[in-house]
């Protein structure tokens, strides 16, 4: 296998939003083993941070993080600028930071929506808007937009998420059909149940409340939603994303890509 087979995206850089676990983390790592040199962005205790740029770094590229906060756009700004420094291009750009409230449309507390709002939509326009004319000048880059089965579809109690997520994949088709005659790709992937912390209490609460094991739990929540009753795992994620920024899929524009267990075909 030739260097460039092994590691296709060596020489890129990829910016993912919400990064520092779980999905965006094994997002960064799927990029990080095609070659990519990462930024990471995200909250958490700096000694989590530094175990996952230690993890990337593990990959032999170069890691860094950058903490702007996603629902605020000068800070999404200087962190473009901050990447463009570092590395002198954004080549991979995920947009994939994202917060969940669950509540009904009439007891939805103003300020969970608006923040819902600015982080899972409105930063993934705001990344776009400052990254895509660099990626034009450069000839090529590849925008991933992390949306969700509920990009597709409804669920109870999740106005906010919901809107936010179906905004993510319309939003995901403009800008791919705006950079359609361009070497730039926009595309999304939505993702069904992962276990996340946020999924394993949802489980814990269901086996107190309805007094049964973990492992029936587990397969309660599942079963309402995902046929196969089996978690997406990041690392899977990873890879779909990775096949995006390849070859393969250069003319891939606009889609949304479902990864659920069978949840939106029913």
């Amino acid at each position: 296998m030739t260097s460039s087979a092994a590691a296709p995206l060596a020489g890129k850089t990829a910016l993912v939003t919400g990064s520092t676990s779980g999905i965006g983390l094994g997002i960064a790592t799927a990029l990080a083993q095609a070659g990519a040199n990462l930024v990471l962005n995200g909250f958490g205790d700096a000694t989590v941070i530094q175990g996952a740029i230690a993890q990337i770094e593990q990959h032999g590229v170069k890691a860094v993080h950058h903490g702007a906060d996603m629902s605020k756009s000068a800070e999404i700004e200087a962190m473009i600028a901050f990447v463009i420094e570092q590395f002198g291009s954004v080549d991979v750009l995920v947009n994939n930071a994202g917060i969940q409230h669950v509540a009904t449309i009439d007891t939805f507390p103003v300020d969970k929506w608006n923040a819902i709002i600015a982080i899972n939509l409105s930063s993934a326009f705001h990344t776009m808007r400052v990254a895509l004319p660099k990626m034009r000048d450069n000839g090529w880059g590849r925008v991933i937009n992390v949306a969700s089965a509920h990009g597709l579809v409804g669920s109870v109690g999740k106005s906010a998420y919901v809107a936010a997520k179906h905004g993510i994949v319309g939003l995901t088709k403009v800008a791919a059909l705006e950079n359609a005659r361009t070497g730039v790709t926009v595309n999304a992937i939505c993702p069904g149940f992962v276990l996340t912390p946020l999924v394993q209490k949802q489980i814990d609460d269901i086996a107190t409340r309805d007094n049964i094991s973990p492992d029936a739990a587990r397969s309660k929540l599942l079963g309402e939603k995902q046929p196969s009753e089996q978690f997406v795992t990041p690392e899977q994620i990873g890879k779909l994303a990775v096949f995006l920024c390849s070859e393969g899929a250069d003319e891939m524009r606009g889609a949304a890509l479902q990864i659920d267990g069978g949840w939106t075909s029913q």
